[in-house]
């Protein structure tokens, strides 16, 4: 769990664990996937969570990476249309449920905009992306129910596309 102190950002003195998720346009045809998956895979950027809402006409391709700089760069170099949000990345599992997570940010009047689970399993427990109406807020009810949130440095072992979770067979 990482925690960064900050002076004077929140009423509790600190600074939750937040990661960049990159929203990016596509044109809804055959193969837009595809090149975007390579862009990342090209510059060795490792997709650590993705979802996809397609409509008739586009797609909004949500990315979480183990590089977020890097990534924006990327996007921009190769003119994709993107735009950026925070999202919390919260480990479930070891007595921490989905309702559990829900009923917390239920207590707190949060409202969960989107979720979307990771394909990186950085210490082998099912992990969630969450959007909120309260990133602060979300991040510090969890963390005070014992919820732990990862940080972009916990993906550290990703960056570089080599690291790989352990049990995983190989491609």
């Amino acid at each position: 769990m990482t925690q960064v102190p900050v002076r004077d950002q929140t009423n509790q003195g600190y600074l939750t664990p937040r990661n960049t998720q990159f929203s990016v346009f596509l044109d809804n045809r055959c193969g837009k996937l595809l090149e975007l998956v390579e862009v990342f895979d090209r510059d060795a950027v490792e997709i650590l969570a993705l979802s996809v809402v397609d409509s008739a006409d586009h797609a909004v391709v949500r990315v979480v990476t183990s590089h977020a700089a890097k990534a924006r760069e990327l996007l921009t170099r190769h003119r994709l249309p993107f735009s950026e949000a925070e999202v919390l990345i919260v480990e479930l599992g070891r007595g921490r449920s989905l309702a559990k997570l829900c009923t917390c940010l239920l207590s707190a009047e949060v409202n969960i905009h989107y979720a979307y689970p990771l394909m990186i399993l950085p210490r082998g427990v099912p992990t969630i992306a969450l959007h909120t109406d309260d990133q602060i807020t979300a991040g510090q009810v969890l963390q005070r129910k014992l919820f732990t949130l990862l940080a972009e440095s916990d993906f550290e072992q990703n960056k570089g596309g080599l690291g790989e979770n352990p049990g995983t067979p190989p491609d």
